[in-house]
């Protein structure tokens, strides 16, 4: 380890770090990390099937961050920007109903959950009583009955995808139909729709800037997979 490789690291640990550790600390980690390296080489672990995937697993965040972190840096989140994604994907507030699927339902299990949810929504359809008193006699959600099914403002990436699809495409008071999703059957009420005005705009924000860094990751890895002759056996899917 020579004085310059040392000072370079030193002064990486004083940009990054508030208190710094001393030099000696410092050297004596740069040691152990290269006499691990070197034992390792010699054991030939760097063979070993399951390093050799994470090492291919950092090579390849690696290469995805040296490319894409300077243009990450550079991105510009423009009020129109906000005011779009917020069209597409506003916050809401909805009560439901949840008809539990355990984990380790059986097929059987599976079916006579179904059947009963298929029972419960009938009632619900029918029946002329508030949809909070409802939650109550069906709802297997033991937290949300306390509040009438209410389980608060929920985006895009706070609520489960089936549940938040279906919740936006009703109307303000309106019920949905029956929802499946691995953990259970939901009927849900739309009890609220903020307006842009009223979004929390640091969420928003976020929510925008992963969008478009989940855009420019997808050009990006096209144009490097356009490169490379791919083939899909989609029968073994």
């Amino acid at each position: 380890i020579t004085k310059q490789e040392f000072d370079l690291k030193y002064d990486l640990l004083k940009a990054q770090m508030v208190e710094v550790p001393e030099r000696k600390v410092v050297l004596d980690d740069m040691v152990n990390f290269e006499v691990g390296v070197q034992e390792a080489q010699k054991r030939k672990l760097d063979q070993d099937p399951i390093v050799r995937d994470r090492m291919m697993q950092e090579l390849y965040k690696g290469f995805i961050e040296k490319e894409l972190a300077p243009k990450v840096m550079k991105m510009q989140i423009s009020d129109a920007d906000l005011k779009g994604y917020y069209g597409r994907y506003p916050e809401i507030r909805t009560s439901h109903i949840m008809i539990e699927v355990r984990p380790d339902a059986t097929a059987e299990q599976k079916k006579e959950t179904r059947k009963r949810a298929l029972s419960i929504y009938d009632n619900v359809k029918k029946s002329t009583r508030k949809f909070e008193e409802l939650v109550k006699l069906y709802s297997d959600d033991t937290m949300s009955n306390k509040t009438g099914g209410d389980i608060g403002w929920q985006t895009r990436l706070t609520h489960h995808p089936a549940l938040y699809r279906a919740a936006t495409r009703l109307n303000l008071g309106q019920v949905s139909d029956l929802i499946e999703t691995p953990f259970g059957f939901f009927i849900i009420k739309l009890t609220g729709k903020r307006s842009f005005a009223e979004a929390d705009r640091a969420m928003l924000r976020l929510a925008v800037q992963e969008e478009k860094k989940k855009r420019l990751f997808d050009q990006f890895i096209e144009g490097v997979r356009a490169k490379y002759q791919v083939q899909i056996n989609k029968s073994a899917l």
